[in-house]
């Protein structure tokens, strides 16, 4: 059968579809057998428990190759975890498109790398690269920073800038300085070539500069301006002398929230952005280099913040970050063509669908999961609501909006307009990152007490129900074991499994495939609701008596 027909044989053959089905995410929330810094080993979650223990239940891969990042050593990401979902595909991403692109040298020849190093090669001109500074791999890696800038000193220009945020949540909490030290090493490598400089001249924390997403605080990305462009802000004479001094000020602050710092030349300058400076945003997951990137797109339109200063730059991203608003105008690489798409499917099959959630992840059951699309393919029969994140530090506030998702929810559950519903929880990867394990259990109580709620509505309007995650964060709260004296917390994501359960279907157990990941969800769901899969999509992880 064509890959462009709308159906494809399975080996499952009941597409009778006798209900409508609700798919919970509860994002960040994987299965590890650890103990320690584990919260689903401590938390009050008797919903949870009870679900995996008499319901059809198994564990689906949600890192490395099964999400399409480049190795199994690789975590993985609310994004790359929405697109399989929402896809039933596994597609190469983020890193692995920009490492093929380097590997192969395609990068370099593109139109918008040319175009960039011709404007930095002009006189007086400099190339600047903004991104966060770490391998964590979810948003840059510093290994790319570095192909970009040898290649640049390759073919003459002859000024790079770094501004280098900090991560401290993909990775170690305080663990900038080498970051910081390893990049700064291999600048001073490159600068022994005669004609070519390249500095460290800004940075900050992520949380606190420049990588605010979904719109939920533009005056981060103000600061961040401010500081990459303006070139305002507290000085140091380097990026290790500035996080020394705020660790002394603050000795358990976590990287991603350090304050922002400006760095002189070497001829003891604060160098803003100039005219016809060239610039390169070299993170590559999307959600937090959209505003950044529209507020060196835009024009006299923007409305995010005040640009008292605005330099003419080319500005260019990695990848485009937004492909139905096309942002930025320029990128290096080619962003994965998802097709055939769960929700594409779905409509054509005449099914209704419905998603929910707070701000913090509503991008991703509707923009990620429907193939990095920001428009509904129906305006018709797709429904998306978006309930306010809360501008708080999560940590303060650990229950976030899951009482509003779960009261809007049912209320959609009760209208009996539709088929197919999914919301996606964020309290255990918002609050995984903060470190605190106290909060992060508290989170993963509180979605525990929604999915009862949840499965009194089931009960209630007659719907199956599934839940999954999209990857592991507060299963891993402290880095070590038990008996690490040195045991911290731990913020970033956990290569864990995640849990998928099926309640209130009868005659459907777990397909025991030991390999499948997020992608073979897609497949599952189109069964429940009597759409045989497409060829192009990973197996189901059913079995159908």
């Amino acid at each position: 059968m064509s890959n462009d027909s709308p159906t494809a044989v399975s080996p499952n053959n009941c597409y009778e579809a006798n209900k409508p089905l609700v798919l919970v995410i509860m994002d960040g929330v994987g299965i590890a057998a650890h103990d320690h810094g584990n919260t689903l080993k401590h938390a009050e979650i008797p919903h949870l428990k009870k679900l995996m223990a008499n319901c059809p239940y198994r564990t689906l891969k949600a890192h490395g190759r099964a999400v399409g990042l480049p190795s199994d050593k690789d975590m993985g990401n609310s994004e790359v975890g929405h697109n399989a979902l929402g896809s039933g595909q596994i597609y190469a991403q983020g890193a692995s498109l920009v490492n093929q692109a380097i590997e192969t040298g395609r990068i370099f020849e593109s139109e918008v790398w040319q175009e960039a190093v011709c404007w930095a090669k002009r006189p007086g001109q400099t190339l600047h690269f903004i991104g966060l500074l770490s391998d964590g791999n979810v948003h840059s890696h510093i290994d790319q920073l570095k192909a970009l800038i040898a290649q640049a000193q390759k073919v003459g220009v002859s000024r790079v800038a770094v501004h280098a945020l900090l991560d401290g949540r993909d990775v170690e909490s305080q663990s900038a300085e080498r970051y910081i030290q390893d990049l700064e090493a291999y600048l001073a490598e490159l600068n022994q070539k005669d004609n070519f400089y390249s500095y460290i001249a800004s940075g900050g924390g992520r949380m606190t500069i420049t990588m605010d997403r979904y719109e939920a605080d533009w005056n981060m990305v103000a600061r961040g301006w401010q500081t990459h462009v303006v070139a305002q802000g507290e000085a140091f004479p380097s990026a290790l002398a500035a996080v020394e001094h705020f660790r002394k000020e603050s000795p358990d602050i976590s990287d991603q929230d350090l304050p922002a710092f400006v760095i002189a030349d070497r001829e003891g300058k604060l160098q803003p952005m100039l005219d016809g400076d060239a610039v390169i945003l070299f993170n590559f997951r999307g959600d937090r280099a959209l505003e950044i990137s529209r507020a060196f797109d835009s024009g006299d339109e923007f409305q995010g913040f005040k640009r008292d200063y605005r330099p003419e730059v080319y500005y260019a991203g990695i990848l485009e970050y937004d492909g139905d608003l096309h942002i930025p105008r320029h990128y290096l690489v080619d962003p994965p063509d998802i097709q055939h798409t769960l929700t594409e499917e779905l409509l054509k099959h005449g099914k209704s669908l419905y998603a929910v959630s707070e701000t913090q992840k509503f991008g991703h059951v509707t923009y990620f999961w429907n193939g990095n699309r920001q428009e509904k393919f129906s305006e018709e029969n797709e429904t998306w609501e978006e309930i306010a994140s809360d501008r708080v530090d999560f940590a303060q506030k650990p229950w976030m909006k899951a009482y509003e998702i779960t009261e809007a929810l049912i209320k959609a559950m009760a209208s009996r307009q539709y088929d197919f519903l999914r919301a996606n929880f964020a309290n255990g990867d918002m609050v995984g990152h903060t470190g605190n394990y106290q909060a992060a259990t508290i989170a993963l109580e509180t979605v525990d007490l929604c999915l009862g709620r949840l499965i009194d509505a089931c009960d209630a309007f007659d719907y199956s129900l599934l839940v999954v995650a999209d990857h592991g964060n507060c299963d891993e709260m402290l880095t070590g074991d038990r008996n690490d004296p040195k045991s911290k917390p731990k913020t970033s994501h956990s290569l864990a499994s995640v849990p998928f359960i099926l309640y209130g279907r009868e005659g459907v157990s777990m397909s025991t495939e030991p390999d499948m990941g997020l992608a073979n969800v897609a497949a599952g769901v189109a069964e429940l609701l009597g759409v045989r899969p497409r060829a192009e999509w990973e197996a189901s992880p059913f079995k159908f008596s």
